[in-house]
């Protein structure tokens, strides 16, 4: 079976502070103490893109992107505007980092909560560019279909019909109507429109909510992991729960029987919420 593996840096990753309840290490955020920040790449208000300051992955260039100044918050509390930025400024940097011919692979993605992955409370996200990753291997076009639950301005929101390891998995996907030509660097590229990446960002707000709702879980943890696929984007929403043992294990996906349900109870959420 062909697999993508990098080398981790233990030496460096016993270094990287800890904020998350249960894996705490420090009381001190290293982003919140913004004048303390090095490497900056680009900010958008409170919004900031730096290098990340533990480099694990050999090779590859780790980025950091730090969606607001207030610590401890989430997704969902955001002002919708603020989850607009974040979206249109990080999905920019993505596709430039991908158009630059740097690397072969470019991954974009969030952690949230101790069964994530992630190590820091604070909102961030992370790209993360790899020379010699094979792109192909990280997805299999299938796991972004699904039963559709809201389409518009190009983006569609479903519920994954083969998810890759769990329950609840939803999609976004955009097509051809949400993209138009645009100069990226001096060079010709294609972008997603302004209107739908607010579809998008407006979607992921929503969905988010109402997992954490539906579940309720005081250590409710989820990802989000974006996707560049035949030069489009996709996006999984993933909640996380201790990974089943027929996945570690066999590498067997379970398939729940839930699906049609969470697909009609968060199209009932969205319609609250004035979704048309």
């Amino acid at each position: 079976m062909d697999i993508n593996i990098i080398d981790f840096d233990t030496t460096i990753g016993q270094k990287k502070p800890r904020t998350i309840a249960g894996i705490q290490n420090t009381n001190d955020c290293p982003f919140c103490n913004v004048a303390d920040l090095v490497d900056i790449i680009d900010t958008d208000g409170n919004i900031i893109l730096l290098k990340n300051k533990y480099n694990v992955m050999d090779p590859s260039t780790q980025l950091v992107l730090i969606e607001t100044d207030v610590c401890k918050s989430d997704i969902p509390d955001y002002p919708r505007e603020q989850i607009r930025r974040v979206m249109n400024f990080g999905i920019r940097h993505w596709i430039e980092m991908l158009n630059s011919g740097k690397y072969r692979s470019v991954i974009f993605f969030k952690n949230y909560g101790p069964l994530s992955g992630g190590t820091i409370q604070h909102p961030h996200m992370q790209l993360v560019g790899y020379p010699d990753l094979a792109p192909e291997l990280m997805y299999d076009p299938s796991e972004f279909e699904g039963i559709t639950i809201y389409t518009a301005k190009g983006v569609e929101l479903n519920t994954s019909t083969s998810p890759r390891i769990g329950f609840s998995e939803y999609n976004i996907v955009l097509s051809d109507e949400a993209y138009s030509s645009t100069d990226l660097n001096g060079k010709c590229a294609l972008l997603p429109k302004e209107d739908s990446i607010n579809v998008l960002a407006d979607l992921l707000q929503e969905t988010i909510a109402f997992m954490k709702d539906f579940f309720r879980r005081p250590n409710f943890s989820y990802n989000i992991f974006f996707y560049n696929v035949d030069g489009q984007l996709r996006a999984k929403i993933m909640p996380r729960f201790a990974t089943p043992p027929m996945f570690v294990g066999y590498n067997i996906r379970l398939r729940p029987t839930s699906i049609p349900t969470f697909a009609e109870n968060l199209k009932v959420h969205l319609i609250k919420k004035g979704f048309k």
